[in-house]
Order: C-alpha cells, then structure tokens, then sequence
C-alpha cells in the first residue's frame, strides 16, 4: 500500500510543475496571456472521458501483468514522453525551423500543446488505477481502505510540496547546464531541470510497484464474458451505466452537482493563473523579464505554502465538521473564505501598483507588505481547498449510496461537474481578461464571486446528511485537480 501510495507523490510533483509554471512558460513562447487559458482545456476534457473509460476498462483487462500495473506502465511511459516534448519545445521548434527572434513560435507551440495533452491524459491514467489498485489491497477492508486513503493522501501532499518548492527555486538549471540553450532561457532551463526530477522520481516510483507489487490477473464472470460475446466493448458497458446513473440520480446529488459547479468556477481562475498573477500584477514584471520570472518562482514559493497548509487541514476536514454543524456549514464557511481571498487580489495588486508608481526600484522587488501580503493569500486557500477536495466527494459517496450506481461511478459523476465549468473558464477567462484591459483580476474578481455564491445553495440545497453518514469522511481520500 505504502509503494502504490508513494506513485502519489511522482504525479503530484509533475502536476505542481504543471500548475506553477507552464502558464508563464508558454507566454514566452509567443502565446498571449488572453490565449493561454484555452491550452488547459485539455485537463478538463481528458478528466471527462479519459479517466472514467480508463477505469473502467481497467477493472476488466484480463492482461496477466494484471488489472492495473498494465495501465501505470503506459502512463509512466506517457508522462516521461509529455515531458520531455514540453521541457525541449522551444529547441524543437528552433529545429524545426522557428526564428527565435520573433516573439511567436509557432511550431515550438505546437510541439508543446502536444505535450501538455498527452501529460494531461496520461496523468489521468496513473491515477484512477493506483487508487483502484489501493482498493484491490485493501479488499474491502475499511481500516486498511483507510489506512492507504490516508498514505495516498499524505504522498500527494509530499508531491505538492516538493513540486512547487523546486518550480521556487531559480538557480536549478545550474546542476544541468546543458539545459539552457540558444532557445531556451533561464527560465526554460528551470522547468527543463525540474522536469528531470519529475521523471526520474515517478519512474523509480513505478518500477518499484511493478516489480514489488502483485497483481493477480483478473478472471471475468460469466456475465461479462456473455456481455463480450454480444459485442459490448467496455466503452459501450461504460456509458450504459452511466447514462442509467444520471437518469436515476436523486435530488440531492444533482444539487450536490451544482453547488460543486458554481464552486469550481471560482477555483480555476486561481488555478490557471496564480503564478501568472504574482508575476505580472505583484512584482511588475512583463513575460519573458527577470521581474516577472521573480514573481513566478516567488508564486511557487506561494503554492508550497498552501500545500503545506493543505495537509494539515486535510486531516481536521472531519472533526471541524462537526463543530460547525456539519460538513455542509464548513463547505460554506470556508467558500466564504474563499471569496474574500479572491477579492483580496484587488487590494494586493492595487498597494502593489501604487507602490512601484512611487518607487519604480520595487519592480521585481515589492515591499515587504506586498509579499506578505500574497504569501498569506495562498497560504490561506489551502484551508478551503482541503475541504473542496474532500467534502463534495463524501457527500457524493452518501447521496449516491440509493442509486445503484455504486461509489465509484458516482465519483465520475461528480466528475462532470468539475470539469464542465474548468472547460467553461478555461474557454472564457482569457478573452474576459482581455475585455477589461488586460491581466488576471477579472478572472479573479469572477472567481470571488462564484465563491460567494456557493455558499448559499451549499446550506440551502443540500441535505444535511447523519451522523454515521458523515464518518465517511474518514475513509475516503482527499480529491485532487486533474
């Protein structure tokens, strides 16, 4: 359990990479801010169809390598492939013939995009496995299902931490100084450098389950042996029962849908443009200058905080719970939270602007108070992103318990209601940005907005559930984004 739990940590390490950095890395290749949020559209639509059907036809490959170590060998070997693409993106696009001189190009743009769906895709297929292959180990155990819900946890938290503190530090690329070249700058040489790791973390990680971990091939019954002959393949089984799941879903998920809709319009903003933030609005700085790449690595800096901040409070989601009133009242309180730092945006960008304009030697150097200032703002988002990525999921686990859909696909179902809204803004914020002059405030003033809305139908709408419901807490494992 502790080995396919720790492959936790190499997914989350290239993710925080991800979130951090790629963003501002794809702006220096020529991509302007107000399209750069259309490039993230992969996440959310391969987190619809990708991880579902891999699931799926997970549980009912027949391979004698076994159910799930098949699909972590392939998505290991993808995300390896997905890196290497984005980190040597502006050197392949040199080769292929880009003028470095210009401030688009083209084709390293193409080789990138290529590379950020396939390590989106393959992302989501490492995860569903590894945590169903926890399941496999546990057998239906609830103190072993808990034990490894809270390892898997507890390496995603590790991943995080070790992802964003490397995507803060400038001075990587030294340990590889054949990273930066000709076309690509400081900066790129860092993410080249902290991609390395990534890959030579993840790997090891999965060797070690491959070749440590049984997984015994899997006998299906007759019923899916008859469902075979007729010709069904598992996609065909896959969206049957999904579409009999959303036809026979009850009030109380629907609304649990909703409420997570709306709530997901309010993080995503931060998601795709946090770093971006700190670069642009906090230190000053414009794509491609030291200012902005200070701000970058200091937003990184940021987003190890809260992950740091996000571990702790993962672990008192439950008892909190129950001093609130119920896990419903903290989901709004804490969306309450979330609004008011989404609006503190406003406040920190405007001191920050208003100093630089008295001071024109603070830019890529904000005062103290700024960087304070920005530091307790990502440090605080981890309390309500601990509960974002744990209460919808219980509650979706007991809503759904009288549908016969069964936990898993109910999860999927909550699914659709993350992604469809991070499609929406992945489509919208840059061009709404655009509409208002520019930069990330919009976006984020959009973001504090749906939070504040949340709040309401969370206590409105939705049921409160029991007691013994709500110890279910405990034994689910902590969501991620992807």
């Amino acid at each position: 359990m502790v080995a396919v739990s720790s492959i936790a940590a190499g997914i989350q390490f290239g993710w925080a990479l991800q979130l951090s950095l790629l963003t501002p890395y794809v702006q220096t290749l020529g991509v302007p801010h107000a399209w750069a949020s259309f490039i993230w559209l992969c996440g959310p639509i391969s987190g619809l169809l990708v991880q579902p059907i891999v699931g799926y036809s997970s549980d009912r490959c027949q391979s004698p390598f076994g159910r799930r170590r098949p699909f972590i060998l392939t998505g290991a070997l993808a995300v390896a492939v997905a890196i290497i693409l984005i980190g040597y993106a502006a050197d392949i696009g040199q080769l292929a013939g880009d003028d470095i001189t210009q401030k688009t190009r083209p084709r390293a743009v193409a080789v990138f995009v290529v590379g950020f769906w396939i390590l989106d895709v393959a992302n989501n297929m490492l995860q569903g496995p590894c945590r169903a292959f926890l399941g496999d180990l546990a057998a239906g155990d609830q103190k072993k299902t808990r034990t490894a819900n809270g390892f898997f946890s507890f390496f995603m938290a590790v991943g995080n931490v070790l992802g964003y503190a490397a995507g803060s530090y400038d001075g990587l690329h030294k340990l590889f100084p054949f990273t930066e070249t000709e076309a690509c700058n400081v900066f790129c040489a860092n993410l080249k450098s902290c991609f390395f790791f990534s890959i030579v973390l993840l790997l090891a990680l999965c060797i070690i389950v491959l070749t440590c971990v049984n997984d015994p091939q899997y006998i299906p019954s007759n019923q899916e042996k008859e469902a075979e002959e007729a010709g069904k393949t598992h996609v065909s089984c896959f969206m049957g029962e999904l579409c009999v799941a959303f036809k026979e879903l009850k009030r109380p998920m629907w609304m649990l849908m909703l409420v997570t809709a709306i709530n997901w319009v309010a993080w995503f903003p931060y998601v795709l443009f946090d770093t971006d933030w700190m670069g642009r609005e906090v230190y000053g700085g414009d794509v491609g200058e030291k200012a902005y790449n200070s701000g970058v690595h200091a937003g990184s800096l940021g987003l190890m905080l809260n992950s740091v901040v996000l571990a702790v409070m993962s672990l008192g989601v439950e008892p909190l719970g129950r001093l609130v009133g119920g896990v419903k009242w903290l989901w709004a309180i804490v969306n309450v939270i979330l609004a008011a730092c989404m609006a503190l945006t406003v406040l920190i960008t405007k001191k920050a602007e208003q100093q630089r304009a008295l001071n024109p030697a603070l830019i890529g150097d904000p005062s103290m108070e700024v960087k304070g200032g920005a530091m307790a703002f990502f440090s605080v988002l981890g309390i309500p992103l601990a509960v974002t990525y744990s209460v919808p999921f219980a509650l979706a686990s007991i809503y759904s318990s009288s549908s016969g859909a069964g936990q898993c696909l109910s999860l999927g179902l909550l699914n659709v209601a993350i992604v469809i809204p991070q499609m929406i803004v992945s489509a919208i914020s840059g061009p709404w940005d655009a509409w208002f002059g520019g930069g990330n405030l919009p976006a984020f003033v959009l973001g504090a907005v749906a939070a504040a809305l949340s709040a309401i139908p969370a206590v409105v709408l939705l049921p409160t559930p029991k007691k013994d419901d709500e110890a279910k807490l405990s034994s689910l494992s902590m969501g991620s984004f992807h």
